[in-house]
């Protein structure tokens, strides 16, 4: 590839030059926080990382928690941190800014956090909910393909018997 300038970034790339602006880490994204919002940044991954089994990574502008899928992430902001939790229900509380529909069955509640004490309960509470609600979505899911598999299987054995039943009238014809 020729030399040019990166999309995302606007950085100037050399031709042949190896480049992926989309890789970054978690010391990269909170370099730069201020103390309190380091102290709040730990607490956040502290709690999270209580939780159990899941993936931690940094992805663009923010560091993602999943299990299987996204369960909350974080965008380190200079004068606080946003927090995006993926809940199953709507949440009306003063530390919920916005809600958001992204699916059928999760709702983005975004956040706003600016120092360590902020993130106890309430907060918390959410993140363990989000964390907890991925297998009973997974669950949700699977009753539901069961349950459209059962009617699917009657709508076939009628049709198939409607077809079965014309196919005999029209063989006795």
């Amino acid at each position: 590839m020729r030399a040019h300038e990166c999309f995302h970034c606007k950085q100037w790339i050399e031709a042949g030059e190896e480049h992926d602006c989309w890789t970054t880490t978690e010391a990269a994204l909170t370099k730069d926080l201020s103390e309190d919002l380091q102290d709040a940044w730990e607490r956040l991954r502290e709690t999270a990382v209580e939780f159990g089994d899941q993936r931690i990574y940094a992805s663009h502008h923010s560091i993602m928690f999943a299990r299987k899928s996204c369960y909350f992430f974080v965008r380190p902001k200079t004068k606080y941190l946003e927090i995006c939790v993926f809940l199953g229900r709507p949440v009306n509380a003063p530390q919920v800014n916005k809600v958001i529909r992204t699916s059928k069955t999760k709702l983005a509640h975004l956040l706003r956090v600016t120092h360590r004490d902020e993130v106890e309960a309430p907060i918390t509470d959410w993140l363990r909910e989000a964390y907890d609600f991925e297998p009973l979505r997974k669950k949700a899911g699977e009753s539901m393909r069961q349950q459209v598999g059962k009617s699917t299987s009657r709508r076939v054995g009628k049709s198939a018997r409607r077809n079965g039943s014309r196919s005999r009238r029209s063989a006795t014809r």
